[in-house]
């Protein structure tokens, strides 16, 4: 098999076998390219002519040199309570060292049944993993901590969920895949051993200025509450809505992952939910910040033997301190304030007040006031646009909506309208398990 640009490491499975189980793709009977992120395998060393032309490497059924899969074992507090969890339909074969020297993980998902899948089939459909492709590339174009996705390919398979639909499998590149979850389960099924080597690992792979510092765990747990709380306070400057905040989908690294029913305000309500499964608003707009501190308590609680009662609340301060400066420096760019004053996170409540009183779409407003604020976002009604399309086989209407979202500063008027009167409203979205 030919190299391609593949160079596969595997820091992961140093880590004792309590974390990880050894798990093969499932096989795809008739793999087809959907769409593959040219840009994307250039940043990885990857060779982009090559690999567009080998669908079968994306679908699981062939695999890339040096790929050793598995399936990365995770629990989870979801919607409050806590569950056992896993990759139930997700593989990684390893981590590619790229151009630049850094770590990416590739992960298949939707690429068949694993140990992990409770019950479920570990398939994917097409519409719901192009959905995270054409929203994770959103959020990097808006500079946005993301996960990437590589590639989607139909399988030749089916899918069967509230109808038949075709199978997929997305190709996700990743800073990592440790979760908050990941730690959940160490501390609930496993030793304090085994919490520390996930946090020695965590501080080598993603914090390692920490490995000789006296008090490294205090300081992790500080720097993954860091990058918390910019990450959502990104999130809140351009009106994301996550919509399944559990601890399984809370990445160590900072990146936002598990698209699943996510998506953007047009008119702005702090109460907005899009989750289909969100019946009480856990995880509305408004929540997000809190639920990022109710995460990290969860943390915290799982490093209960690195961290004393004293440095868990440090560190929640610190989420707090540092979310609020993230949040109010983007918001006053974005109201085009230019002079600081202790009045402007008043000025600022207000300001969003009326614009919920008035059913003001979020996006125009800001974009009207400072062209540091984005003109495109992925609307909800061009995105399902580009879903039925390509679920009728045509994808040219998801291609002209990635081009937009590519250049979100640039003004656009196709893209930058919001829905037609009335046809945002109730919008629903699903997890596409």
């Amino acid at each position: 098999m030919q190299n391609n640009g593949w160079y596969l490491e595997h820091t992961y499975t140093q880590l004792p076998e309590f974390f990880y189980r050894p798990q093969r793709p499932a096989s795809a009977p008739a793999p087809r390219m959907a769409v593959f992120n040219r840009a994307l395998a250039g940043e990885l060393g990857l060779d982009a002519d090559a690999l567009e032309q080998t669908p079968a490497l994306f679908a699981g059924t062939d695999l890339p040199s040096g790929s050793v899969p598995i399936a990365q074992a995770y629990a989870g507090y979801q919607f409050g309570h806590f569950t056992m969890l896993g990759d139930g339909r997700a593989v990684l074969l390893g981590e590619q060292r790229t151009p630049g020297g850094g770590l990416a993980d590739i992960q298949l998902k939707g690429s068949g049944p694993t140990m992990f899948s409770r019950g479920g089939d570990g398939y994917a459909a097409l519409l719901p993993m192009l959905r995270e492709y054409i929203i994770s590339e959103a959020m990097h174009a808006l500079g946005i901590p993301t996960t990437r996705s590589l590639a989607v390919v139909l399988t030749g398979g089916k899918v069967k969920r509230e109808r038949i639909f075709p199978g997929a499998v997305l190709t996700r590149v990743a800073a990592s895949h440790i979760r908050v979850g990941t730690f959940n389960y160490a501390a609930a099924f496993g030793s304090a051993a085994d919490v520390r080597a996930l946090a020695d690992y965590s501080i080598r792979r993603h914090f390692p200025g920490l490995e000789n510092a006296k008090d490294k765990y205090p300081q992790f747990f500080k720097e993954v509450a860091a990058r918390q709380a910019k990450l959502i306070a990104q999130w809140q400057c351009v009106g994301f809505i996550h919509g399944v905040m559990n601890t399984d989908n809370m990445a160590i690294s900072g990146e936002t992952i598990d698209y699943g029913p996510c998506a953007f305000m047009d008119a702005y309500d702090p109460d907005t939910v899009f989750s289909s499964i969100d019946t009480h608003g856990r995880y509305a707009y408004k929540n997000q910040p809190k639920i990022g501190a109710w995460n990290l308590t969860r943390l915290a609680e799982s490093l209960k033997g690195l961290l004393t009662p004293e440095q868990a609340e440090a560190g929640l301060a610190h989420y707090w301190e540092r979310y609020r400066a993230h949040y109010l420096a983007e918001m006053r760019t974005k109201m085009n304030i230019t002079r600081e004053s202790t009045a402007d996170e008043k000025t600022i409540d207000e300001f969003l007040q009326d614009m919920a009183d008035n059913g003001r779409d979020f996006t125009q407003t800001f974009r009207a006031m400072s062209h540091a604020s984005p003109a495109i976002i992925p609307r909800n009604h061009r995105v399902e646009e580009a879903l039925i399309a390509a679920g009728e086989g045509d994808f040219s209407v998801m291609h002209e909506l990635l081009s937009a979202l590519r250049k979100p500063y640039e003004d656009n008027e196709k893209y930058a309208q919001p829905p037609p009167t009335g046809c945002g409203c109730g919008y629903k979205t699903f997890c596409g398990t």
